[in-house]
């Protein structure tokens, strides 16, 4: 199963890189798709790309609802925290 993880940009890098938190996982991904994110900003990541900006309460609500699937949560996150895209 895939999903769009809401995370919290935490640092921005040389071209359209970003690290975001999510859940305590940290993960470079493309800010390729969008413009004017900066830090603290959340969004929506799928697949190592962050496809749309979205608010705090957004992000909270979203990840309160994933969290609620339980074992597919634990393994999205696991999954996410293992991948790199450098």
């Amino acid at each position: 199963m895939c999903l769009g993880i809401p995370g919290e940009v935490v640092e921005l890098h040389d071209g359209d890189l970003a690290t975001v938190a999510v859940s305590g996982v940290r993960r470079d991904i493309s800010l390729g798709l969008l413009d004017g994110v900066t830090v603290g900003d959340w969004v929506l990541v799928h697949v190592g790309f962050a496809l749309s900006k979205i608010d705090e309460a957004e992000a909270a609500a979203t990840l309160d609802q994933v969290k609620r699937l339980g074992r597919v949560w634990d393994e999205e996150i696991e999954a996410y925290s293992e991948t790199q895209i450098r």
